[in-house]
C-alpha cells in the first residue's frame, strides 16, 4: 500500500501542478505561507517547508519586495524538452549516474534537469518529486542483478548469495546503503523481491515467519552497518584527493599514549601486516553471523 504523502509534500505537489498546467506562469506570485497553510489547514512551519521544497527544485525564487515567484524558465519545458525526448528510465538512469559521482546529497530535480540538457519542469511530467525519484532509483539499482533462478542447496549457502549480492550493491552505488531506511522501508519491488526470496530460502528450516523476517533484517542491517561508510569515504577522497590508506598513514599517536599502553595495536602497525578491506571484512562478518544462526538453528532441534 503506498504511504500517503506528508503535508509539505502535498503543497509543493499542488503547486507545481498549477505551475505545469499553466495556472501559474513565470513572474506570477504563489500563495504566502500564511495562505498556504490556511487553505491546507496546516502550520506556518509546513507551509514554510513547501515553499522551500520549490525553491530547490528550481520552480519558484523569492524575489525581494514581491515575495516568493516562479521561477522565469519555470514553464520552458514545453518548448525545450517535449515528453518525446524524455522517459523515466532515462531520468533515473541519469539521477543514478548523479548520485554515483558526487552522492546523494548533490542530488536534485534541478541537477538531475541541467545533466540531461533540459528544463526542470520537463521531469515532472514522468517523475512527481524528488522522494519518489529516489525511490525508482533504489528500485532500479537493486534490479541490476537477479538472484539466481536454481536455488543454493541448504540455508546457508542461499543465504550467502543473497547478502553477496546486496552487498555489491551497495559497493556499486555508495549511496543505496545511506538512502535505504530500516525503520520505515521503501517499497521497492525489487526489493521486495530480495525479501521474499530469503523468506522462502529459510522455509525448509523450523523458524516461523517473523523469525525468517528478523534473520533477513539482521542480515540487511549488517551488509548496511559496513555499507554507509562507503558514500563518506568517497566524498572524503573527491575532496581532499587522500585515500583511506593514506590517510591511516598518516596518523600520529595521541599525545601521552605510548606502544607500552597499546601494546597490541603497536604490535600491528609495527608488522604493517594489516589493511582494513572492506571486501575482507564483509565476508569474514557475513561468515560469523551465519556460524552463530547455524549454532542457533542447531539448538533448536
Amino acid at each position: 500500500m503506498q504511504q500517503e504523502a506528508p503535508p509539505y509534500r502535498r503543497i509543493a505537489d499542488e503547486v507545481r501542478r498549477q505551475v505545469v498546467a499553466g495556472e501559474l506562469t513565470p513572474g506570477d506570485r504563489v500563495p504566502s505561507t500564511r495562505r498556504l497553510a490556511r487553505d491546507f489547514g496546516v502550520a506556518i512551519a509546513t507551509a514554510t517547508k513547501a515553499l522551500a521544497v520549490l525553491r530547490q527544485e528550481g520552480i519558484t525564487v523569492a524575489r525581494p519586495g514581491v515575495g516568493t515567484v516562479v521561477a522565469p524558465r519555470a514553464t520552458a519545458a514545453r518548448t525545450r524538452a517535449p515528453d518525446g525526448e524524455l522517459s523515466r528510465q532515462r531520468i533515473v538512469r541519469a539521477a543514478i549516474t548523479l548520485a554515483d559521482g558526487h552522492g546523494l546529497g548533490e542530488l536534485s530535480m534541478r541537477r538531475v534537469a541541467a545533466e540531461l540538457g533540459v528544463a526542470t519542469m520537463s521531469l515532472y511530467r514522468h517523475v512527481p518529486g524528488k522522494d519518489e525519484l529516489v525511490l525508482l532509483m533504489i528500485d532500479a539499482a537493486l534490479g541490476e542483478e537477479r538472484l539466481p533462478a536454481v536455488r543454493p542447496a541448504g540455508w546457508r549457502a542461499g543465504l550467502t548469495v543473497s547478502t553477496t549480492l546486496l552487498w555489491r550493491l551497495f559497493r556499486r552505488h555508495p549511496w543505496l546503503a545511506p538512502a535505504m531506511s530500516l525503520t520505515r522501508p521503501q517499497p521497492a519491488p525489487n526489493g521486495l523481491l530480495l525479501v521474499e526470496w530469503v523468506l522462502e530460502t529459510l522455509a525448509p528450516t523450523r523458524l516461523d515467519r517473523r523469525q525468517r523476517l528478523y534473520v533477513h533484517i539482521l542480515l540487511f542491517s549488517y551488509a548496511r552497518g559496513i555499507a554507509t561508510a562507503l558514500e563518506p569515504e568517497a566524498e572524503a577522497r573527491r575532496e581532499t584527493g587522500v585515500s583511506s590508506d593514506e590517510w591511516m598513514g598518516s596518523l600520529a599517536p595521541p599525545a601521552g599514549l605510548t606502544p607500552e599502553h597499546l601494546p597490541h595495536l603497536a604490535e600491528l602497525v609495527a608488522r604493517d601486516d594489516f589493511d582494513l578491506d572492506l571486501d575482507l571484512l564483509f565476508r569474514f562478518g557475513l561468515a560469523r553471523l551465519l556460524d552463530g544462526l547455524d549454532g542457533w538453528l542447531a539448538g533448536r532441534g
